[in-house]
């Protein structure tokens, strides 16, 4: 997969991940297991992403 084509999927997961940890933010009685297993994922992701964009394209 394409450098450029893989930052996009990795930011469409994490603007997702961001959506379910505001929703599960907002409930009366907030999950904070599934909160916290959310918030690991999108930190992993912007990880990701990071590395990736140091890493910079490959020729």
């Amino acid at each position: 997969m394409r450098l450029q084509s893989r930052l996009e999927s990795l930011k469409i997961r994490h603007a997702s991940l961001e959506s379910r940890i505001a929703e599960e933010d907002q409930r009366p009685r907030p999950d904070a297991e599934m909160l916290s297993k959310l918030k690991l994922e999108k930190l992993r992701l912007k990880e990701e992403m990071e590395r990736l964009r140091q890493a910079g394209p490959r020729h």
